[in-house]
């Protein structure tokens, strides 16, 4: 028998289903509240609302979980491949060796852009934020391929998707360029998904680059990492504007839009300016680790504990090794990075970071790897949404091949005046 909960109000009692998920977590379905009792909740954030089911993603704060498609992030970011993640989130399954190489094929034969396109750069003032840029060109990508943009289409579905996947990086990269005033770099057939990147990125046409392994397998762990989170901001607004039934590419960068704030995507950039506050205020790390403890003091530490996971981040785990061997390797001297480390120590040591669990998080040692690889701190935010790329176009596959979607429309409890008469401007 289903399980139920009993709302009373005033004199009605009304039954709510109990919906239970796959690993046990029970939600309350609401949907004939508003009807039955003329109630609506509130829930500022959304921090107890579910939007959707859904098969892609699973998080346990409270115990450090992370899986896609149910298989744990400590395996994938072992064995697996960006693009082979990718294929997973966005189908279900783990594609054999058939299905991966055409799929990998696919991916490659798109990455070049429009040739047209490339023009749309010299619009930008050459100080533009790299995530102005990609969220405006993935967006104008919906008025060079108009003809295969139907939500409901599915061939328009597949294409649009392998489409999303192949050039980000391609668009990314020339935003990069157009920053530092260096030529386009056209994408390269022959490299990995992410080794193109790397070499669109920081190639130049008079002299060869060689893509370092332990810089192209790092970058390729970090996107794994990044690929999906559940429920986040920048997820929901892409189901949000997909519910509507925009294109994908317009649903894609709003989602780029929301992933922008630093609250958001932006956390490790975050990083960077707190390291550099440290040290143009002399370095001295004790003396922040001080003021972070102090409530009366402004200062936090940025990249430490999460809204999400209250034990530890099951990505930062994974990801500080990557950092230490990217360190190991590149003998970066850096003060930032001098600075970074005696704050990861004081972190990990200090009862009062390891009392509330305020770890080192994703953010903390992602920003760190980005910067030692050369990618300036601006383009942070970006390498987080070429990585989050595939989640945002699985969660939005799901949704719109859900045939129950609604269109997203949450409700308000209205706090202002009443009704009131207009008044001539003269008797005001």
């Amino acid at each position: 028998m289903s399980e139920t909960a009993k709302l009373i109000f005033g004199d009605k009692t009304i039954e709510m289903p109990v919906i239970t998920g796959s690993e046990g977590e029970k939600a309350l379905d609401i949907s004939r509240l508003r009807g039955d009792t003329g109630l609506i909740t509130m829930d500022d954030g959304y921090m107890n609302t579910g939007s959707c089911t859904s098969n892609v993603t699973f998080l346990d704060g409270e115990k450090g979980i992370l899986r896609y498609r149910g298989y744990p992030i400590e395996q994938l970011a072992e064995k697996a491949t960006f693009l082979e993640v990718s294929y997973l989130l966005i189908y279900g399954e783990l594609p054999d060796k058939e299905q991966f190489e055409i799929f990998r094929n696919n991916v490659v034969r798109h990455t070049m852009i429009h040739e047209d396109l490339k023009r749309l750069y010299d619009g930008f003032p050459k100080d533009s934020h790299p995530m102005a840029i990609l969220s405006s060109m993935i967006c104008t990508l919906s008025g060079y391929y108009n003809d295969s943009s139907d939500p409901l289409n599915p061939r328009h579905r597949e294409i649009s998707m392998t489409r999303l996947l192949s050039k980000t990086p391609t668009i990314a990269a020339y935003s990069h360029k157009k920053s530092i005033g260096q030529p386009f770099v056209y994408p390269r057939n022959s490299l990995s998904y992410v080794g193109n990147f790397l070499n669109m990125m920081f190639s130049v046409p008079a002299e060869d680059y060689e893509v370092d392994p332990l810089v192209e397998k790092a970058l390729d762990l970090l996107l794994i990492l990044h690929a999906d989170h559940e429920q986040n901001c920048s997820t929901s607004t892409v189901r949000l504007v997909g519910s509507s039934r925009a294109n994908l590419y317009a649903t894609i960068a709003s989602g780029i839009c929301a992933l922008w704030g630093p609250l958001h995507g932006g956390a490790n950039q975050a990083v960077i300016d707190m390291l550099e506050i440290i040290r143009d205020e002399g370095g001295d790390v004790n003396k922040f680790v001080q003021l972070a403890k102090d409530k009366n003091s402004t200062f936090r530490l940025m990249g430490f504990g999460h809204r999400v996971y209250k034990n530890f981040d099951p990505r930062a785990v994974i990801i500080k090794k990557a950092c230490d061997d990217v360190l190991r390797k590149m003998g970066k001297q850096d003060p930032l990075l001098d600075i970074a480390r005696k704050l990861e120590e004081a972190a990990l040591t200090d009862s009062y970071f390891v009392d509330r669990k305020l770890y080192p998080n994703v953010d903390f040692y992602s920003g760190i790897i980005y910067r030692a690889i050369g990618i300036p701190t601006e383009m942070f935010t970006v390498m987080f949404a070429m990585g989050r790329m595939p989640g945002w176009i699985a969660q939005w596959k799901e949704m719109i091949e859900n045939p129950n979607t609604k269109i997203g429309r949450p409700r308000q409890v209205f706090t202002g005046a009443q009704s009131r008469n207009y008044v001539e401007m003269g008797k005001r």
